[in-house]
């Protein structure tokens, strides 16, 4: 009898972390990406080149109506892959705090079952 009063709050305990877990976040589909920044010279020429650069920024992706699904850090090349359900989300690339720059605008992008939607992320540096 003792057994069963010990073991009965372990049973509980483990239905009840079944009902509340949360659904684990797929692998077959999500984000993928690069992160550039430009301009990168002050001023350029005719016949020099000024390529943007590879950034490594912070991100945040969105659900449409504005609740926060995930926040992540590029890699030192700017590159990204974040698994995502399908569904349509909002990527808000982040700002350093307190300037105004460098600065991305948001994308609005959709998630389709089993593919990974590819993104360029495009910051103004704020050179001129």
């Amino acid at each position: 009898m003792n057994k069963k009063i010990l073991l009965a709050p372990f049973v509980l305990l483990t239905l009840a972390c079944g009902l509340f877990a949360t659904p684990t976040t797929p692998t077959d589909s999500g984000i993928a990406g690069k992160v550039l920044m430009g301009p990168m010279c002050p001023a350029i020429r005719e016949g020099q080149e000024c390529p943007d650069m590879p950034y490594q920024a912070t991100i945040t992706v969105n659900r449409l109506e504005g609740r926060k699904i995930a926040q992540f850090q590029t890699d030192e090349q700017g590159n990204f892959t974040i698994p995502l359900s399908p569904g349509e989300y909002i990527l808000h690339p982040e700002t350093p705090e307190g300037k105004p720059f460098p600065f991305a605008d948001e994308q609005h992008f959709t998630v389709a079952p089993g593919e990974y939607t590819r993104l360029i992320v495009q910051y103004d540096s704020g050179i001129r």
